[in-house]
């Protein structure tokens, strides 16, 4: 064995690196370093000689897994793998077989779905206002995720759309496909189904793309939809060196097209897979991973987490009076974290719908603490970073007559980079952090970094879509902060109606809900605070609501606690709970 790649890994993960050949299946909790394991087992098969780097295909599922991916393997001193996403893969070979094939460039790619279909709907003589248009969008993506033809659609939703019946919605699905192929487009969906028919139909484009990757690696495996299945057998073709990694306690993608039942019956696939369990987590106190087994707990696929670490503060559970006490026992609680030496970047907010971090950031912005909300534009699309970077570019041309460093925090103030923050809740303070967070990646550059050498890896950092942390408190969505961590995390509306949501329905909507508390808790690493509103809707019709059933299956892992009313909550604790 390789000491150089297998060096630093615990004991499961150690066994996990080092099978190298056959069908693989890791099951990996949150937190206990999946991708670390991905990364040195390919290493690992480098260093032995097993692999070739050009050989070897990584998948998953956003460019900035796949980003960290590529930049883990350059760190152990890997490079040529094949880390990309499923759609990048499939529009690579795409690209590159088909001026064989039909003697012309690749379709173009849809730029908005919803655009088309408007066009597409007005063709019909239809009126749909832009909500109906994203709806039967969704309904293409997953038709053709799902592998379904359009009829097979139409039986599958006979109550149609809204105020489309079946017969119009097909109607509609086939026009949006007609426009398309008369001007030679295809949309997101469509390059997984036409990679995947271009393998099925090409016998010699198969037999390339199987000489080319001997080695396939799938993370994230719990969220592969049905074409995606389709598309990795086609890849792998009739060989077996195959390894996925993945948790079917964190499938919370259903909506689409995710099926867990492939991580989980993937023993009974290959009868002879190697199966690893990694289930010591690096990331959460053991009171918190207490909470998120508790959830769990019985659930096809859970795995049992353990700490190495000693265990912190329990887990709270707070009610309060409204959805506005419940924002300012939040902010209050952030406010003493904040006073007490916590950076307000270790803090998250996370919640189940939108909607709710109106009260937040208004309450958050009340006490001067600075946030931001995920799932927003990306950093370096932001117009002050933009700016930042064609400012910092520009001056590379001209000689420099101060230092690295003083040459960036002088452009940044010329363009508006104050010493003191402006008041939190703004847009004038959000352009603020913006361009701060520039100058902490200047000021955290190797020594002898030259402004080109920064300008370059700003650059680089955009196309892999690699952020810098911003020092604000992040309120996010629990389906936007899978995949990241905080010391501290507040998951807020934990009621009947909002987790689980109102419209989910039925034992696997319920399931999917859990997973997604069970997402929200293991992002926590020191401390995890619970909490709900007894009543919701607007002030002149109140509506009560009731303890997340969720709530009640954690059982004695998090310690209740109960707040002032509303009334004293508004006033000068804003809310915060005292026990």
């Amino acid at each position: 064995m390789s000491d150089d790649a297998l060096s630093g890994l615990d004991e499961q993960q150690r066994a996990a690196a080092s099978l190298l050949r056959g069908p693989v299946c890791v099951l990996a909790g949150a937190g206990t370093g999946k991708t670390r394991v991905i990364t040195h087992r390919i290493a690992h098969g480098v260093d032995t000689g097993a692999y070739s780097p050009g050989r070897v295909m990584a998948v998953t599922f956003t460019a900035k897994a796949a980003g960290e991916m590529r930049g883990r393997l350059r760190a152990l001193g890997v490079e040529g793998v094949a880390a990309r996403t499923f759609h990048a893969t499939a529009l690579a070979q795409l690209n590159f077989f088909w001026p064989q094939l039909a003697g012309d460039t690749a379709p173009s790619i849809v730029d908005k779905k919803v655009r088309v279909l408007g066009q597409a709907a007005d063709g019909l003589g239809l009126h749909l206002d832009a909500a109906t248009l994203r709806d039967v969008a969704s309904r293409i993506e997953w038709r053709k995720v799902a592998m379904r033809t359009i009829d097979q659609d139409a039986v599958a939703h006979p109550q149609g759309l809204g105020t489309l019946d079946a017969g119009k919605v097909a109607d509609l699905m086939r026009a949006y496909e007609k426009i398309k192929d008369e001007r030679r487009q295809l949309d997101f969906e469509d390059v997984l189904l036409a990679c995947a028919g271009m393998l099925e139909s090409e016998p010699r484009v198969a037999a390339a793309v199987h000489e080319q990757y001997r080695h396939l690696t799938v993370d994230e495996f719990q969220d592969v939809s049905p074409v995606q299945h389709r598309l990795l057998e086609l890849w792998l073709g009739e060989r077996r060196d195959i390894c996925v990694v993945g948790d079917a306690s964190q499938t919370i993608y259903s909506f689409a097209g995710a099926d867990p039942r492939y991580l989980l019956e993937f023993g009974q696939r290959y009868e002879d897979a190697q199966i690893v369990r990694l289930e010591r987590n690096y990331r959460s106190d053991p009171a918190i991973l207490g909470v998120a087994n508790a959830l769990m707990r019985g659930r096809p696929g859970a795995l049992a987490l353990s700490s190495p670490r000693l265990s912190g503060p329990a887990p709270t559970v707070t009610s309060y009076d409204d959805d506005a006490a419940e924002a300012g026992g939040v902010a209050a609680a952030i406010a003493a974290q904040i006073e007490a030496g916590i950076s307000p970047h270790a803090i998250a907010v996370l919640y189940r719908a939108n909607a709710q971090s109106a009260p937040l950031l208004a309450a958050l912005a009340a006490r001067g603490i600075p946030s931001s909300v995920l799932g927003g534009r990306r950093f370096f699309d932001l117009p002050e970073v933009r700016q930042a970077v064609m400012a910092l570019r520009a001056a590379t041309v001209a000689p420099i007559e101060t230092s690295f460093l003083a040459t960036v925090r002088d452009i940044l103030r010329g363009l508006g980079l104050s010493d003191d923050p402006p008041p939190a809740g703004g847009a004038l303070r959000d352009a603020w952090e913006a361009r701060a967070a520039v100058l902490r990646l200047a000021e955290e550059a190797p020594a002898g970094t030259t402004l080109r050498a920064f300008t370059d890896e700003l650059m680089a950092r955009g196309r892999a879509q690699h952020e810098p942390a911003l020092r604000t408190v992040t309120l996010a969505t629990l389906h936007a902060a899978k995949g990241l961590e905080w010391d501290h995390v507040h998951l807020i509306g934990m009621s009947e109606g909002l987790l689980p949501i109102s419209y989910a329905t039925g034992f696997d909507a319920i399931d999917e809900e859990r997973r997604l508390a069970y997402v929200g808790v293991t992002r926590a690493a020191r401390s995890l605070s619970l909490s709900w509103a007894r009543s919701g809707g607007t002030a002149g019709r109140p509506r009560p609501r009731e303890r997340s059933r969720f709530l009640q299956e954690i059982g004695p892992g998090a310690r209740d606690t109960d707040t002032a009313r509303a009334a004293g909550a508004r006033a000068t604790s804003a809310g915060r709970p005292r026990s």
